[in-house]
């Protein structure tokens, strides 16, 4: 199996910490996707333009959410409950929204002025965080592995970027520093 992506996507990350976790030997195609060359070679796979891409031998599969899916039935691990899906989501639509603050911000706007694409986005991210704080701690969240994953990368993402501050959340500060110390996240690091 391959995995294309890049580095410093938390959406790729968060396939190759499971993956490591797990003992699933993924061939890691790292991609620099604002090249030219790397460019095509993630549309040659997947024509929405987006990591990751798993291809396992004819069979290709696009999205983080579908990746995960597929490994965990590949496995023979169960897979997310719908709460659990739900709680997933949640992640998904935070680390979207930083996605597009990032892009925005590369493309040279301002994004704290006062305009409804940038105060949407900046209201999702604010109340995604202060739920999964309040929701960290539930049973049905604390026991998802790839859960617990995903709102590492999250995290790990918003401080690598410096995007928003999470400080004042206690419980996602205090998982934060607790998941850091694996193995597979500091391998995964995308300073590095």
């Amino acid at each position: 199996m391959q995995l294309l992506g890049s580095t410093t996507s938390p959406f790729v990350r968060r396939i190759r910490i499971w993956a490591a976790l797990n003992n699933l030997p993924i061939d890691f195609i790292n991609l620099d996707i604002f090249s030219e060359q790397d460019r095509q070679t993630m549309i040659a796979h997947n024509p929405a333009r987006k990591i990751p891409v798993l291809i396992d031998h004819d069979f290709t599969l696009c999205d983080s959410n579908s990746i995960i899916r597929y490994l965990l039935e590949q496995a023979d691990q169960p897979l997310l409950s719908w709460q659990q899906e739900n709680y997933l989501t949640i992640i998904n639509a935070c680390n979207d929204s930083l996605v597009e603050i990032l892009l925005c911000q590369r493309s040279g706007f301002d994004t704290n002025t006062d305009k409804l694409f940038f105060n949407l986005q900046n209201e999702r991210i604010a109340e995604t965080l202060a739920y999964l704080n309040s929701h960290l701690l539930e049973p049905v969240f604390k026991s998802c592995e790839y859960l617990n994953i995903s709102l590492y990368c999250l995290l790990d993402w918003i401080r690598f970027r410096e995007l928003t501050d999470f400080s004042q959340l206690n419980n996602l500060v205090d998982f934060y520093h607790k998941f850091a110390d694996k193995a597979a996240v500091q391998q995964t690091d995308p300073r590095k």
